[in-house]
């Protein structure tokens, strides 16, 4: 208990000392979270939003496809992502392998088909009154967009909230096409599993502290949310 206590009271010190080397993992986790979340919404919840609302030939397929994606595995898109940005891959001349640019291209491919699924999901779960009420008044095509992701609007949050998740705590990704890059594209996840390799296992739990943290604050927004989506469905129900 004692290596557990040491370590603890080590990791604290850091925290609170803002060590740089440990803020630098966490500094480089917000931009490439951020980044690939941004990119997946923007992306996801038009994509989205089609597959639920339109019916089209394929769209079964699609949604397959997008499911299929739910459960790949992180290291196969890593793989994946690495090959298309190394120098002998066809996006090799951009130079993104190993930066922060690329580990959120890597992320927002994890991130993407959590928005998609779950917006589709959503829209497919809207009141089809809506929709027939908004044509008939002679809405267009972006202003049912747009009312009907408002509709949705706290299941879409909680898309967010999964993807974001799911996002700021992936290592494999991060390792394969980041390369873990000490002051540029070293993450929470990735410093934590290289410190604890070295034995610097204090520095590992601070890093653990702040990725626990995250968690804990998307945890509870997730359940934020879903109270109130769950109050707003009792309130049109009543």
């Amino acid at each position: 208990m004692e290596y557990f206590s040491e370590g603890f009271a080590t990791a604290l010190t850091l925290l609170l000392a803002l060590d740089p080397e440990t803020f630098s993992a966490v500094w480089a986790t917000g931009v490439v979270t951020v980044l690939a979340l941004a990119v997946s919404l923007l992306l996801g919840l038009p994509l989205g939003f089609a597959l639920g609302h339109f019916r089209f030939p394929g769209r079964r397929g699609v949604r397959l496809f997008v499911d299929w994606m739910l459960s790949l595995p992180t290291v196969v898109i890593g793989l994946i992502v690495y090959a298309f940005l190394s120098s002998r891959g066809p996006l090799g001349e951009w130079g993104l392998l190993f930066t922060v640019p690329g580990m959120a291209i890597g992320l927002t491919l994890l991130g993407l088909p959590i928005i998609i699924s779950m917006t589709a999901t959503a829209v497919e779960s809207t009141d089809t009154r809506l929709t027939q009420t908004l044509l008939s008044l002679g809405a267009d095509r972006w202003q049912l967009l747009l009312a009907t992701l408002s509709e949705a609007r706290f299941a879409m949050a909680l898309a967010a909230a999964s993807a974001f998740g799911r996002i700021v705590s992936e290592i494999g990704i991060a390792m394969m096409v980041g390369g873990n890059i000490k002051w540029q594209t070293r993450t929470i996840t990735t410093a934590i599993a290289l410190e604890t390799g070295k034995g610097e296992f204090a520095t590992g739990i601070a890093l653990g502290i702040v990725l626990m943290l995250v968690a804990l604050v998307v945890n509870l927004l997730v359940n934020l949310l879903r109270g109130r989506s769950n109050g707003a469905s009792v309130g049109r129900l009543a």
